[in-house]
This record gives structure tokens, C-alpha cells and sequence, in this order.
């Protein structure tokens, strides 16, 4: 991992969505890379997971606060006691298909949330010293969805025009737009990212890839949208993290930077391989799991192609990601086979794979 510049030791990192999937994978990585304090807020909502920040529970640099972004008086309380160097703010309502059933709480979370920790973050950063203000960041981090749809050619960089298509999007849209006039009206020093479709370890059941394995194993049909000819760019999480950090020590301030895995593909070549590897490590009896595929009505509204241009993140940044999809996937399906109680647990309590994001279909 490319070392931090811009933090030495003792610094005090803020990361919002700490118990999520990505944001889990965050503080994994940079307590077992940094000597720093993380102080984790999280709501705990449905699509948490404490279990995956359990190999660090224990760490004392590692502070969890179960506080609601909404929450302006418990957020300045945070800030307050322990006088963060840096917000990274990963909290987000992130599933498309819940914003087409639900998406008032994609309203609340995605856009009062952040409105109400950049009000937070600025009076805290405005009482700060001079260097500490200088050295102050908020990071913010977005999505690639936040761009609309692609043709079956050209690349989403930091330049196109915003076109989102979801309420999911649309509120990580507003997100983004809230944190830009942060800086550009009252200063604050941010930085923004946003990235391709993840995937990886401790992702909640409900996205594509995780889906896709447990269904497959508990031999269930397998839902493919349309034509399932939709095309996705994949960026396995750890990279995305180490992206994440290179942003946050070397992004210029004010700047926003694309972060991808250069892995495009279709939506049934990604369902088609997970059965494949599935049937190369765990044998079915009755025979290859393809035979699961069924084709459903698509989403409303289904975007049909993201890709990212990430050279400003390479040429800038020095970062690119390490992890081919081919080899990330087939890690990422071994994982689940070796973590079937992690997801068990889940599909008992909170989520049983049934299909979301059907309102407005006839």
C-alpha cells in the first residue's frame, strides 16, 4: 500500500458507514497499516455487518459510535470529543433497487445525512489552528452512477455531466453537489471519489455478485434483468480502499477523482462465471448451475453501461488497481463458501433474496 504523506502518527481518522462493506474494508486496512485512531459511526442499519470489523474489535485505536448522520447534535458531540484530522464519509443508502421501493430513506440518509455533517464539519474545521484547518480533509465518496448511462463506447471521467437515473442516484448526485459548494463557497478543504460497482468479501446478499453465489448454492433460480446484456466496470474493494487512501493523501483539494477496475462485463457473463466457478469448486449432482439462469423483467430504468476513466487517479495519484476480475471473483467465491455462517445469519434475519425494486412495473 503506498504510504501516507499528508498523516503521520497519532492522527484521528472519522469514517461514516465504518460497519458497511466498503467502509469495513477501510478500517480493516488502515489499522492494520497505520497507527491511527479510527473513530467509526455507523447507524447499524440493516445492511451493517459488526461481523466484519470482529478481527479488529479489539484493536484500542478502533472507537464504534452508533450515531445517525442525521443527527447534528450527536455528530458535533463526535467532533467535539475526539477532534478528528480527516472525515471520510461512506455512509450512504446504496442499493438501487431499494431507492425504487423506498426512496425516502435514500432522501434522508444520502442527502439531510451529508447536508448535516458538512454543517458539523464545517464549524469544527472553522475552530481549528491554521495548520490543523490546512491539514483538515473531508472525503467524500460517491459513485460512477452518478453519471447517467454509457453507449457500448467511451468512459465516465471527472469532466462528464451528471445524469442520474435512479433516486439512488440522484441522492449520491445532491451528495456530491452539497460537498462541492462546501468548498467552493465557505472553503472547507475536501476531496471527492467516485467509483465502479465493488465486490468482495462481507458484501450484503442483496448486490449482484453475493446474490448470484447464494442462490446458486442453495440451488435458486438465478435472476439475470432483461437481457442481462447490461455492462458494469469491477473494482474488487481492496483496491478501491487503497484508492480511497491515495485520494485522501494525495488528491488536490477541491478535486474529485474516478476510481475503476478496469473490469467490464456483462451482467450474464458475471452470473455465467460465478456458476462456472461454483461448479469447479463445489460440484453439483444435478449438474452445472447455468441451468439456474432465468431471465426476469428488468429494473425500471436499468442504466445500461458504466466504465470509468481512472487515468487522473493513475497519472495523479500513482494508483491503479492490483486485483483482475477474473482472479478477484473466483477469491471472492471462495470466501463465501468458507463464510456460509456469516450470510446464513443474514438470510435468517434481515434479507431472504427475494427480488427488490419492482414498483412502477405492471
Amino acid at each position: 500500500m503506498v504510504g501516507m504523506r499528508m498523516f503521520g502518527n497519532e492522527k484521528t481518522i472519522l469514517v461514516t458507514g465504518g460497519a458497511g462493506f466498503i467502509g469495513s474494508s477501510l478500517v480493516r486496512s488502515i489499522l492494520h497499516d497505520f497507527p491511527w485512531r479510527i473513530i467509526n459511526v455507523d447507524k447499524l442499519t440493516y445492511s451493517a455487518s459488526p461481523a466484519a470489523l470482529a478481527s479488529v474489535r479489539d484493536n484500542p485505536a478502533l472507537i464504534s459510535e452508533q450515531v445517525d448522520i442525521c443527527d447534528g447534535v450527536a455528530l458535533t458531540r463526535l467532533f467535539h470529543t475526539y477532534r478528528p484530522d480527516a472525515v471520510m464519509h461512506l455512509a450512504a443508502e446504496s442499493h438501487v433497487d431499494r431507492s425504487i421501493d423506498a426512496p425516502s430513506a435514500f432522501i434522508q440518509t444520502n442527502i439531510v445525512g451529508t447536508f448535516t455533517l458538512l454543517e458539523v464539519a464545517l464549524t469544527y474545521w472553522r475552530g481549528l489552528d491554521t495548520q490543523a484547518a490546512e491539514d483538515f480533509r473531508f472525503h467524500h465518496i460517491s459513485t460512477d452512477e452518478v453519471y447517467g448511462s454509457l453507449d457500448e463506447t467511451g468512459y465516465f471521467d471527472e469532466s462528464s455531466r451528471y445524469q442520474p437515473n435512479s433516486p439512488y442516484a440522484a441522492s449520491k448526485a445532491s451528495a456530491d453537489h452539497l460537498v462541492r459548494a462546501w468548498h467552493h463557497t465557505f472553503g472547507m478543504p475536501v476531496v471527492l471519489s467516485n467509483c465502479s460497482n465493488n465486490y468482495g468479501p462481507f458484501q450484503f446478499p442483496e448486490k449482484l455478485i453475493p446474490l448470484m453465489i447464494i442462490r446458486a448454492l442453495d440451488g435458486l433460480d438465478l435472476p439475470v434483468y432483461g437481457d442481462g446484456l447490461q455492462i458494469r466496470d469491477w473494482l474488487h474493494v481492496d483496491d478501491h480502499v487503497s484508492g480511497l487512501l491515495a485520494v485522501l493523501e494525495r488528491g488536490r483539494v477541491g478535486e474529485s477523482y474516478n476510481i475503476g477496475g478496469f473490469g467490464e462485463r456483462r451482467n450474464i457473463q458475471v452470473v455465467e462465471t460465478i456458476c462456472d466457478i461454483l461448479d469447479r469448486l463445489v460440484p453439483d449432482a444435478v449438474g452445472s448451475r447455468r441451468r439456474l439462469i432465468r431471465r426476469v423483467p428488468d429494473r425500471p430504468g436499468h442504466d445500461r453501461r458504466y466504465a470509468i476513466d481512472s487515468s487522473k487517479a493513475k497519472e495523479e495519484l500513482g494508483w491503479h488497481p492490483r486485483q483482475d476480475f477474473e482472479s478477484g471473483l473466483e477469491r471472492t467465491v471462495a470466501w463465501y463458501l468458507e463464510h456460509e455462517s456469516w450470510w446464513r445469519e443474514i438470510l435468517q434475519t434481515r434479507y431472504d433474496t427475494a427480488r427488490l425494486g419492482m414498483k412502477g412495473q405492471a
